[in-house]
């Protein structure tokens, strides 16, 4: 290598550490993400795909649009209120704010007037008891599933949990109830059919080695035609006689009834029909943060919290006071868009539609997160060509569309009335990026 190859003058990681540029940086980046940084454009010029006297500057402008952490805010024109793969609920400002206020030292299991430690929680909890005033206590753990294994571990242990077959659910990503159950030690007793499960079934299972009934709300999909099954009020009774507690996972959370959503089970409803433990996530209906939510009888909810695992999955506190704001503030984000005005949603479609020559379409929104699957929300959706969507997706601010029917559809009903103007500008720049690339018919609504 002789003296004039480029690599040798590609600045040494002392060299590119001491500008001065960098150095400003460090407050907000760690050392490594730095290092990694500075590495990375040695490599680039090493490889010839940067000049070596352009390496500081590749450095500072990385470093300069580098943030600690990676998630990216996302605009959410699905038209899916509670999208999985975006994190599900959108918190509340209330909530945003309490997460803030408690990322710093706060009373989360002490008594300020007495200097004593107090019960952790208790006013996420009496924020909880607020909202579903049927339910003589509760526990906050931190998610769904967390919230299953701790009921089925600490009610049957390595007893039975009796459960209708057409109840044994899998959900997103493989994940299957019953494998959850089973990992816990539990056996499950499996009664009825897919379709069709009856009292007697249950009846018959019940013995010595029953531990719970449990009643799984099949969120996610629907089964119809010659079904039948068993519902709380009728297992109540049943389990009364046979002296084992009654166990029912909601999953999407939904407080109380909402005439939207007519066949959505609610908390409310469950605890007042019988059941002894109503499990729910936070996240989904609710509007809140991840959490799993266990609401029910002093007894049954007081052996939860005294058994070993529930400090395992124990709620941190951003969660408790996420969850806290969410219960105590006003409308969350999911309520509003689930209840959004279809003329409003069709009024800003149009304008959006004219400014950027797209096509005004009906569309459908849903609710997500496995919760009423197939109900419908009537509103409206901005059409244009399928090109449009990468540009949108990797823009700034990134743009969710839905891509159907080999179009992009952009529905505002989960986006807030005060992002719009960003939202255009996003357009703009995506019409933009799909023109230069070549791709025809980006404004016609065609594509």
């Amino acid at each position: 290598m002789t003296r004039d190859e480029p690599r040798r003058r590609i600045p040494r990681t002392d060299q590119l550490l001491a500008q001065p540029d960098v150095q400003r940086e460090h407050g907000r980046l760690s050392e490594g993400r730095i290092r990694r940084i500075v590495q990375e454009a040695q490599e680039q010029a090493r490889r010839g795909e940067l000049a070596p006297e352009d390496v500081a500057e590749a450095v500072i402008n990385t470093i300069s649009v580098t943030d600690a952490a990676s998630l990216r805010p996302v605009l959410n024109a699905t038209g899916v209120v509670v999208h999985t793969n975006l994190g599900r609920a959108p918190l509340s400002d209330a909530a945003r704010a309490a997460l803030l206020a408690a990322a710093g030292y706060v009373d989360v299991e002490l008594d300020l007037a007495t200097g004593q430690r107090s019960r952790r929680g208790a006013a996420a909890r009496e924020a909880l008891l607020a909202v579903c005033p049927g339910a003589e206590d509760a526990l906050i753990v931190n998610n769904g599933a967390a919230a299953l294994v701790l009921a089925t571990t600490a009610l049957a242990g390595t007893g039975e949990v009796v459960i209708s077959r057409g109840e044994l659910i899998e959900i997103g990503a493989g994940f299957r109830l019953p494998d959850l159950i089973a990992s816990t030690g539990s056996r499950l007793r499996e009664v009825g059919t897919t379709n069709r499960t009856h009292l007697n079934d249950y009846a018959d299972a019940l013995g010595p080695d029953t531990g719970c009934l449990l009643k799984v709300h099949p969120s996610n999909f629907r089964i119809s035609g010659f079904t039948s099954g068993v519902d709380i009020g009728r297992l109540r009774g049943l389990a009364a006689e046979h002296g084992v507690p009654l166990v029912v996972d909601l999953g999407s959370g939904l407080p109380n009834r909402d005439l939207l959503l007519p066949d959505e089970p609610d908390l409310s409803g469950a605890l007042s029909a019988g059941a002894d433990v109503v499990i729910a996530s936070g996240d989904k209906l609710l509007g809140g943060p991840q959490a799993g939510l266990l609401l029910g009888r002093a007894e049954v909810i007081a052996r939860l919290a005294r058994h070993p695992l529930a400090r395992a999955v124990r709620a941190d506190k951003l969660t408790l006071a996420a969850l806290e704001a969410t219960l105590a503030g006003g409308p969350t984000p999911v309520a509003e868009a689930l209840h959004a005005d279809p003329d409003r949603l069709r009024e800003r479609a149009e304008r959006l539609a004219a400014a950027v020559g797209g096509e005004l379409v009906q569309h459908d929104g849903r609710v997500g997160g496995g919760g009423a699957p197939e109900v419908p929300l009537p509103g409206w959706a901005v059409r244009l060509p399928a090109a449009v969507a990468r540009p949108l997706r990797v823009g700034d601010p990134a743009v969710l569309p839905r891509v159907h029917g080999g179009a992009c559809l952009l529905d505002l009903r989960c986006i807030p009335e005060g992002e719009d103007e960003r939202l255009l500008t996003a357009l703009h720049s995506a019409i933009a990026a799909t023109r230069l690339a070549g791709s025809p018919n980006t404004a016609d609504g065609t594509g």
